[in-house]
């Protein structure tokens, strides 16, 4: 069921991030929309909503001339453009040219490159680099050498594939494979206004974050994480990092930023790239996140890769819900989410110079 408070909303907003989730009918004109159409706002009590263009159509309601709800949106055919290029790169062991990619997309290259930036976060050779550095930490993570690791997943040198290791593996990969071994993370827990908040780091960044109500217990899954890294006490900079943290879950006017060490598989790393582009007090559906990334029916896969977040906070996944709304779940807690939406969401709608309590 429409939820016609949020449907109206979207519609008064010309929200196109809702474009796709429902149609708008005006019986005045007997014309129906996406809701976001450029038209004219209509009165409200001339307005019906309709979960397909079909349904509206079989209300006797006739396609807007402007905003043609009846055709692929253009987000659609661009997140239909990006995946087909994406599906290119996959196959390939080596990075396809732009051109190459253009033309799989069926768009010129200038055209291409900016909306492939701007549905995914990034160019299409990081996409790439990212992707070939997800397949080989599940390689490394399964056992396999690391040399082999390396040419199946098509680095041609290891200087390249070790290169790449701090920045997209969260370790060196002979690290990756021994589970932390011989890395050495600081760490330390730090009150917050939701509970207790563990911090995490390596020397390229913070690596590891949870949320949690006992010290104990947090401290316990940060071994079990990394079973084998030389866990040490906080030094002054991390001590500074976490109590930024603290300080934003208090006051949620702007993402911290702060150097991460975030690792991950290829999908996971996408995923996570599109939730710190979230602003806080907003949300977005599983589904808009697959959408996003050009996998519209990566869905569960999105909802897994939320669940796989070990950077509470710093990677928002507390701003992804259900495509009705509700909050599902958060390996946090429930509650924790509910919360933090509540704080992001007052704080955005308070003025300049208000501080939150």
């Amino acid at each position: 069921m429409l939820d016609a408070e949020r449907c109206w909303a979207a519609v008064i907003a010309h929200d196109a991030q809702a474009d796709g989730s429902f149609f708008y009918a005006v019986k005045t004109t007997g014309v129906y929309c996406r809701p976001g159409c450029a038209s004219r706002r209509p009165r409200p009590e001339n307005v019906a909503f309709y979960e397909t263009a079909a349904a509206a159509e079989a209300a006797g309601f006739r396609p807007c001339k402007r905003c043609r709800p009846n055709e692929p949106s253009a987000a659609a055919r661009h997140l239909a453009a990006i995946a087909r290029a994406c599906t290119l790169i996959r196959a390939r062991d080596t990075m396809p040219s732009l051109a190459e990619l253009a033309n799989a997309a069926g768009i010129s290259r200038f055209h291409f490159h900016r909306i492939f930036k701007q549905a995914t976060g990034t160019t299409p050779r990081e996409w790439a680099r990212t992707w070939r550095l997800g397949r080989f930490a599940e390689r490394l993570e399964a056992g396999e050498p690391v040399a082999d690791a390396i040419y199946a997943t098509g680095f041609g040198a290891s200087s390249r594939a070790y290169a790449a290791a701090p920045t997209g593996l969260g370790m060196t990969p002979a690290a990756r494979r021994r589970g932390g071994k011989g890395e050495r993370v600081r760490w330390v827990i730090v009150p917050t206004a939701i509970g207790q908040a563990l911090v995490a780091a390596t020397d390229r960044g913070i690596c590891f974050t949870a949320l949690g109500d006992d010290r104990a217990s947090l401290a316990a899954e940060l071994r079990r994480r990394l079973p084998a890294a030389d866990l040490t006490p906080a030094d002054a900079t991390l001590s500074a990092w976490a109590a930024e943290i603290a300080a934003f879950v208090t006051h949620p006017s702007a993402q911290p930023d702060l150097p991460l060490d975030i690792g991950g598989t290829a999908f996971q790393a996408q995923v996570w790239r599109a939730l710190r582009k979230i602003p806080p007090g907003q949300t977005r559906s599983y589904r808009e996140i697959a959408a996003a990334l050009g996998r519209p029916r990566a869905v569960r896969a999105v909802a897994q890769a939320c669940a796989s977040n070990k950077l509470a906070l710093l990677v928002p996944c507390h701003r992804v819900v259900r495509s009705d709304g509700d909050l599902a779940g958060y390996r946090w807690g429930v509650e924790r989410k509910r919360q933090l939406l509540a704080r992001e969401r007052a704080a955005a709608e308070a003025p300049a110079d208000a501080v939150a309590d």
